[in-house]
């Protein structure tokens, strides 16, 4: 999937996300990207998760596996949820905000995969390529490919994932899990180095 937006389209978005970000955390309402800055790219249906972290140190991420919105706007709300909706961080503070650095992650959509034991699920995962979906009744849970930096070892990813979806950490192992996986076009502020806010003449206010 890499390669598919433009490194303008991926700063006109890491701005857009810091200024849903700056809103959220301000009580404001972000501006509205202009109808001729929306790229066909930018205005296409996606999914993002959007990632902020501070100092190095995760401060919120937030997302979402279906899509709903166009590729732009969906990335400036979901920044604005990470500030204030991540449940294991308290909201972050206007103080906070210039050590905050953000990353985009745009999402391919989740496909089902197939396997037929424990140990196939496991030669069928890609890691640091895949990005993995979790399913036990009306639990979902997932991990981005990022995870994998972290988390490198196939048998703990997903015991890892059981214990995010609320389950046990060998449920992958004596439950066929519904399992989807996708792949994620990442890009953030430092590796970009794109400023903060956006040129006022690619937005206008809401009413």
């Amino acid at each position: 999937m890499a390669g598919e937006l433009s490194r303008a389209e991926k700063i006109q978005l890491l701005r857009l996300a810091r200024l849903g970000l700056e809103a959220a955390v301000l009580g404001q309402e972000p501006p509205i990207l202009e109808p001729d800055r929306r790229t066909p790219a930018l205005e296409r249906l996606a999914c993002t998760f959007v990632t902020l972290t501070e100092s190095g140190e995760l401060r919120g991420c937030i997302g979402g596996l279906v899509a709903e919105e166009p590729l732009w706007l969906d990335v400036q709300r979901r920044a604005g949820q990470a500030a204030l909706r991540d449940y294991r961080f308290v909201p972050v503070q206007p103080e906070e905000l210039p050590a905050i650095d953000i990353e985009v992650s745009v999402l391919t959509v989740p496909a089902p995969l197939a396997y037929d034991s424990p140990d196939d699920l496991l030669r069928k995962l890609r890691p640091h390529v895949d990005g993995v979906v979790l399913r036990l009744g009306m639990n979902r849970a997932t991990f981005l490919p990022q995870v994998w930096q972290t988390v490198p070892e196939p048998e703990r990813f997903l015991s890892t994932l059981c214990q995010k979806l609320g389950a046990p950490p060998n449920a992958w192992r004596r439950v066929h899990l519904e399992v989807e996986t996708y792949q994620v076009e990442e890009f953030s502020e430092p590796e970009l180095k794109a400023p903060p806010g956006i040129d006022p003449s690619a937005a206008r206010p809401t009413a």
